[in-house]
């Protein structure tokens, strides 16, 4: 299988996830402003949308979307634990926490990256990024995860998405829960691997 990624992008979820799970993925770089692949492609040929990740799991055959691609690799390596079973309602617990960080976080990071953004949408978009790093803090009070205990594909998500607040200003250091559980995953070996990979850690 391989991965396409850009470094510290959404896309170090399901790296970190494979990782996590024991999966071998082949990485390639994608430079998100060319739209060029390392080996030279044409990133829209493999995911027209152009942006990461696309995880080719077979031969011409590609899956995006962060959350689809984390279960997949879940589901790919069961005993792992990092998604509980189809069918269960811990499962759909589990698709609850990723759309609420896919829609209420990760959509609401976006103009905070475009320096031409208005000074009165960044204000509103980091507000709104408060209140909702703010709930997910009141969901981890008394819990080293998300959904408990164990560390699950949501939390891989979590992790990337807090690591890009101090990519545009946003102060979380009053949460204490979500610092201790920051603090909690970037530990992790596997996580640690990912960084390392993508040449965000040494």
């Amino acid at each position: 299988m391989k991965l396409y990624y850009a470094p510290g992008a959404c896309s170090l979820a399901p790296h970190i996830v494979a990782r996590e799970a024991g999966i071998e993925l082949e990485l390639e770089k994608v430079d998100l402003a060319t739209k060029k692949t390392e080996s030279g492609k044409d990133f829209l040929t493999i995911n027209p949308n152009g942006y990461v990740p696309a995880l080719e799991y077979e031969p011409g055959q590609v899956l995006t979307e962060g959350p689809v691609i984390q279960q997949y690799l879940a589901d790919k390596k069961p005993a792992s634990g990092l998604a509980p079973a189809n069918g269960t309602i811990e499962r759909y617990r589990l698709q609850e926490v990723l759309t609420f960080i896919n829609s209420e976080i990760h959509k609401t990071f976006g103009a905070l990256f475009n320096p031409k953004v208005l000074p009165e949408v960044r204000e509103e978009r980091l507000g709104t990024l408060r209140k909702r790093f703010g709930s997910i803090d009141t969901k981890l009070a008394g819990k080293q995860f998300l959904l408990g205990d164990k560390f699950s594909v949501a939390d891989a998500y979590l992790f990337v998405m807090v690591s890009w607040a101090s990519h545009v200003g946003l102060d979380l250091s009053a949460l204490a829960n979500l610092a201790a559980f920051q603090k909690r995953v970037a530990a992790r070996p596997a996580v640690q691997a990912a960084l390392k990979a993508e040449g965000l850690m040494k």
